[in-house]
């Protein structure tokens, strides 16, 4: 991890300008600061802090091993903050003196939501995520879209920039018509108080509903002599769910009351899923309103000469000099299609706010030619804005028994699954037996954190490009990279806060640390960077490593170290503080992911 400077006076920062200094003196350069890279000293080597050498070869005209060692004699003589250096080949690594790291210690108990930037960036940035369509229910897979789109957002806040959560709902289109379809055929007038439903799994039902029979009248046709690619084309359910879309977009009154009304049973689904998720949203849009607006667009464009119409009245766009193929746009019975409604909301979002500097869509990766179309369309149209565009593109989450399909109803439900970690977190602190002093509603509030803690942790541990293989009982274990794990280590640091709550925030700075110590403060000084660096590569599982990290070195410590037994009385205050300062760290690094800190687990 090279370390990026937010609080002028960090350790880090002191280091990098005794560097700088030194080797302008040395060498009689003025040099950029992008030419110093610093990090952590790799677990091999002695030292607290690295500077590599190689870049500045160039300047010293030496050997590496030659300029590190007359950068760290210059750096080790003007500078106090060095107890000794060494040199591996290109690499200079420092140890930093004890009471350097006691005195920056004594500036973090005293910092609030320390780790954070200051909210002073003009960047006002859009974070799209979960993004559902209204037939059918949430599913594992939006679990991980939910909760990447979720914490990234609060990163990026925590990066100090302005950010606005929202979510496109696909309320509109041939798979909406189609549950509706299924519904009016096969559902008898079944509503979620009638079959005791949540709306969102009542309408899921019916697309499933309507896959089954769409499937057992291919098969017929198959059966009487008909090509197979011939009878997906020809069913007369596909055809009656066809009329229905193009009824709908002639805004016919009996279709769209039908629409209103399942579409309300969904989002009445959909609100009680985000509540149990922990996510919510600043500004929602719908394709049914944002599809006018592509449409408009694209019919512009059409007059503009940026799109072209073939025989059949279909509007398409000419990508071959961005070497994709062309795009369809408009159908030729004039209905739209994905592509249209995604134009029409990016134009809608940077009307309503102006000031973006950026709209980041977080979409799977099987989208990823998606994006680079619209981006590219975007910009033929031109809008400037289309360059601060970009696809947050994650692995989608398969299990053991392989990939889900909703119109198949294989899918993970996020409700079931969320409920289900709720329970086996229930048997394993029941189990466990450390609760019993707990009201019922502690009790069952603990479960819930310890289920969702666990869940979330899950999914965003694994970097979002990689794809991942889910586990549910190994998301909630207590030992391990689990999130279980790092709330047992926050608990555990409130509980020693709650035997002295009155110990002091003034640390002695001449104290002699355990090298754990010493380790547990170094990691925490990597707080701030690890959040940039989440921030930057918009990637949440860059803070649950550090957050493990962490609560592994603390837990080795609390292991290895006397705390209210030590009877040097500015050890134990010490000691004391720094499980109180672990806690903030963790907590705050937690609620970056949207997982909750336990007091008692």
């Amino acid at each position: 991890m090279s370390f990026l400077f937010k609080d002028r006076m960090s350790v880090e920062k002191k280091v990098f300008d005794s560097a700088k200094q030194a080797i302008e003196k040395l060498y009689s350069v003025e040099i950029l600061d992008s030419q110093i890279q610093i990090g952590k000293t790799k677990k091999d080597f002695e030292g607290d802090l690295t500077l590599v050498v190689f870049p500045l070869l160039r300047i010293s005209k030496k050997g590496a091993e030659q300029t590190a060692e007359e950068i760290g004699a210059k750096m080790l003589e003007d500078t106090s903050i060095f107890e000794n250096f060494n040199v591996v080949k290109g690499f200079l690594n420092f140890s930093i003196k004890t009471s350097v790291w006691l005195s920056q210690f004594n500036k973090w108990l005293n910092t609030s939501k320390f780790g954070y930037a200051k909210n002073d960036t003009d960047k006002t940035l859009m974070v799209e995520y979960s993004s559902p369509n209204t037939n059918k229910p949430l599913h594992l897979g939006h679990l991980r879209n939910n909760f990447l789109g979720y914490s990234v957002a609060e990163i990026l806040k925590a990066n100090g920039h302005n950010v606005i959560k929202t979510q496109i709902v696909n309320d509109r289109g041939i798979h909406i018509c189609k549950s509706m379809l299924a519904w009016k055929m096969f559902g008898n007038g079944e509503t979620p108080q009638s079959s005791g439903l949540k709306g969102d799994h009542l309408i899921g039902k019916y697309y499933v509903a309507f896959d089954k029979a769409f499937k057992k009248e291919v098969a017929n046709l198959i059966a009487n002599g008909m090509e197979a690619k011939e009878a997906e084309k020809s069913t007369k359910i596909l055809a009656q769910a066809q009329e229905m879309l193009q009824k709908w977009e002639a805004e016919d009154e009996e279709v769209r009351a039908l629409w209103k009304t399942m579409n309300g049973w969904v989002y009445e689904g959909f609100e009680t899923t985000y509540k149990n998720m922990g996510v919510d949203f600043d500004a929602l849009y719908y394709e049914s309103e944002t599809y006018l607006v592509g449409k408009k667009v694209v019919e512009e464009g059409l007059e503009k000469g940026v799109f072209y119409k073939k025989e059949d009245n279909s509007v398409w766009c000419d990508l071959s000099h961005e070497k994709f193929d062309d795009k369809l746009l408009l159908r030729g019975d004039g209905t739209s299609v994905y592509m249209t409604q995604d134009i029409g909301t990016a134009l809608l979002r940077y009307k309503d706010y102006p000031n973006l500097s950026g709209l980041i869509y977080t979409v799977g990766n099987e989208q990823n030619h998606h994006f680079k179309v619209l981006f590219a369309i975007l910009k033929k149209l031109g809008y400037d804005w289309a360059s601060g565009c970009y696809h947050l593109s994650y692995g989608m989450v398969e299990l053991p028994e392989g990939k889900m399909k909703s119109r198949e109803g294989t899918v993970v439900d996020a409700d079931d699954l969320m409920e289900s970690l709720t329970n086996d977190a229930k048997n394993a602190a029941t189990e466990r037996g450390r609760i019993e002093e707990m009201s019922t509603q502690e009790k069952e509030e603990l479960f819930r954190t310890i289920g969702m803690g666990g869940l979330k942790y899950f999914l965003l541990k694994v970097d979002p490009k990689k794809k991942m293989m889910f586990n549910p009982q190994e998301s909630i274990e207590l030992n391990g990279n689990t999130g279980p794990f790092v709330q047992y280590t926050y608990a555990r640091t409130q509980s020693i806060i709650n035997t002295e709550p009155n110990f002091s925030k003034t640390i002695n700075e001449t104290i002699i640390l355990e090298p754990i110590e010493k380790e547990v403060l170094k990691i925490i000084a990597e707080f701030p960077s690890a959040i940039k660096e989440a921030g930057e590569n918009y990637s949440p599982a860059l803070i649950a490593n550090f957050v493990y990290e962490l609560a592994k070195s603390y837990n080795s410590f609390y292991q290895s170290v006397s705390i209210f037994k030590e009877e040097d009385k500015a050890k134990k205050t010490f000691r004391i503080a720094l499980s109180y300062q672990v806690g903030n760290v963790i907590k705050n690094a937690l609620s970056l992911l949207g997982i909750k800190a336990p007091q008692q687990m």
